[in-house]
């Protein structure tokens, strides 16, 4: 059990990135060389390069890798614009948004294609570039290139060599600082939990689509303002510029950095720029060097350099303690009004895979304020119960009502924003998030803050992330584990996991919980705390579906249980007329008395 770094590392640790700007920018005073100074320009550029893929790979887990195309997007319209007398604060918002769009565009095949098939596809892109510049070349100068960029006019001033140095890298702390407030707001979870799990992003009220969407419409943008700043560099553009060489080093830069990091990606940059400067008589081997860089990187140093110096700040400096909101907290009364559930009614549910019928004409009712227990053997349909009622699985025929509410054909993410929330049978906790994070993150999607309050930290985001945060500790003290708030959830025992994900479950006013084998893997005495947990939600008004082997646990928390046996209802009642139904002896209790394995 650890806590987490990001909590540990609040204190005035911010000076140091503050203080490496402030030094960055006052080089040209302090008599820097010009050759330094242009070094640093190309470490920036880079670097916001870097960032943008980071969004996409590192924190979305989306390959797509076509960074060096909106580079070249960039840099040919701000170059083009500023030959026919355009400012440069419009070439730099034009470059901007045309490769947003680019990278919006290109990124919706990735909503259908798995990973590696959108990184072939991003990669074919890049090795479009000087096809397409070709084809253009009456606008980008062909092969030859595009000549005659005039120096930067910034507001109607032209810009002189520091002034565009103190430009570069001023606008690459502004991007840096508002990704940083992207990547850390509840909108960067949610491509955290993406990542983890495109399965507990949907259940958990997002929508994947537009998730993937956002993420490659940010990476794109500062590749494309780093396209038109890279264009005033030396007035003149090569398509070689853009081409597969520069996809890799982008590649590498990130793998070394650590694609889940933000400072990260300026340290991938600066040993990608330096390095090959330090090792001129290599040149011709640079694609066979970045080849093995991108190769070490992935077998030794998964997490980049950030990785291998967060688990050493995790390993030396972090300790354990628990925030004073967090030992306060206890659960209110608003709170236990907002755990009342409300009634779901299954009617003539048929759900097939191919010939197999998996669900046969299912009628069930879940009470408002009470938990029903839905038990079987391995097989009997009762995980593909829940994953039809939570939207994972279409129906083939009848009918799903929440308070009336029809859910039938509602997409995952729908249903959970109507109020149905779930856990998993192993639990899905995202790492690097808190506990108390990896519950508020639940509450986004039914009451987030827009996204460009968070980027921008409008007051509007201060108050929501408190009272997120202060909900979500009323919830941990309602499971006796807030004392546990700001611990890295993945961190955590298998037990404590279930108990956080039950959390989680109720953190966006669910009216219906649907609990997978909650009980699964837990010892006696866990199963015996759970087992109090729901009853203390029972008797808080929730509405709970208890999938469970645990026979003995089902039935003392249960108040109507139903059987389910190759897809058909075979018994149902209050826990003592099932205990001595017949059938259900026949079908259940010789095989899954206490607690059993898994359903397939």
């Amino acid at each position: 059990m650890r806590m987490s770094l990001r909590r540990y590392l609040t204190a005035p640790l911010w000076i140091i990135p503050l203080a490496l700007a402030a030094i960055v920018l006052a080089l040209p005073y302090m008599g820097a060389a010009p050759a330094v100074l242009r070094i640093i320009v190309s470490i920036c550029l880079l670097a916001l390069l870097v960032v943008g893929l980071n969004v996409t790979f590192g924190y979305s887990g989306e390959l797509a890798l076509g960074q060096a195309a909106f580079y070249a997007v960039g840099a040919y319209l701000a170059g083009y614009l500023a030959i026919q007398g355009f400012d440069l604060s419009i070439t730099v918002l034009v470059a901007l948004v045309a490769a947003a769009v680019v990278g919006f565009l290109t990124g919706i095949p990735g909503l259908r294609l798995g990973s590696w098939s959108m990184a072939m596809v991003t990669f074919f892109l890049v090795l479009l570039v000087p096809d397409v510049v070709t084809l253009l070349t009456e606008h980008t100068g062909g092969p030859s290139g595009l000549t005659g960029i005039p120096l930067p006019v910034l507001f109607g001033a032209k810009l002189s060599t520091s002034g565009y140095y103190t430009l570069v890298v001023i606008v690459t702390i502004v991007f840096f600082a508002v990704i940083r407030n992207f990547i850390v707001s509840p909108h960067g979870q949610a491509l955290r939990v993406m990542h983890t799990s495109p399965v507990l992003a949907r259940s958990l009220g997002f929508s994947v689509t537009r998730l993937k969407l956002t993420a490659y419409l940010i990476g794109a943008a500062p590749a494309g303002v780093a396209g038109a700043l890279f264009a005033y560099q030396d007035g003149y553009i090569s398509p070689t510029s853009f081409g597969l060489t520069m996809a890799i080093v982008i590649l590498a830069a990130t793998i070394i950095g650590g694609s889940a990091s933000i400072y990260g990606a300026v340290v991938g940059a600066a040993i990608m720029v330096i390095g090959p400067l330090r090792a001129t008589g290599l040149q011709q081997y640079s694609l066979i060097i970045f080849g093995l860089i991108l190769l070490g990187g992935a077998l030794f140093f998964s997490g980049g350099i950030a990785g291998l110096a967060r688990k050493l700040v995790r390993r030396h400096l972090v300790r354990d303690e628990v925030l004073p909101d967090a030992q306060a907290a206890v659960a209110s009364d608003e709170l236990i009004s907002r755990l009342r559930g409300e009634k779901l009614e299954v009617t003539g549910l048929v759900k097939r895979f191919g010939g197999n019928t998996a669900l046969a004409d299912v009628s069930v009712t879940f009470a408002a304020g009470t938990v029903t227990g839905l038990i079987g053997p391995n097989g009997s349909g009762k995980t593909t119960l829940l994953n039809v009622v939570s939207g994972f699985y279409r129906p083939d025929e009848g009918a799903i009502r929440l308070d009336g509410d029809d859910l039938t054909t509602l997409q995952p993410h729908q249903v959970a924003r109507r109020g149905v929330a779930r856990t998993f049978q192993t639990p899905i906790i995202p790492q690097d998030l808190t506990v108390v994070e990896t519950i508020a993150i639940a509450m986004q999607s039914a009451h987030g803050v827009p996204l460009i309050s968070s980027i921008l930290r409008l007051p509007g985001f201060a108050r929501t992330r408190r009272r997120h945060r202060a909900q979500a500790l009323e919830l941990l003290a309602l499971l006796d584990i807030a004392h546990l708030a700001d611990v890295e959830a993945s961190s955590l025992p298998l037990g404590t996991r279930r108990l956080v994900e039950v959390a989680r479950a109720l953190a966006a006013d669910a009216k219906l919980v649907l609990l997978d084998e909650p009980a699964s893997g837990l010892d006696e005495g866990e199963v015996a705390e759970l087992a109090a947990l729901i009853r203390t939600l029972r008797e808080s008004g929730a509405t709970i579906v208890l999938v469970e082997h645990n026979f003995e646990m089902v039935m003392s928390v249960s108040d109507h249980v139903y059987v389910l046996d190759t897809g058909r209802i075979v018994s149902e009642g209050d826990p003592d007329h099932v205990r001595s139904d017949p059938r259900v002896t026949e079908v259940y209790l010789g095989t899954a008395l206490g607690a059993g394995e898994e359903e397939r």
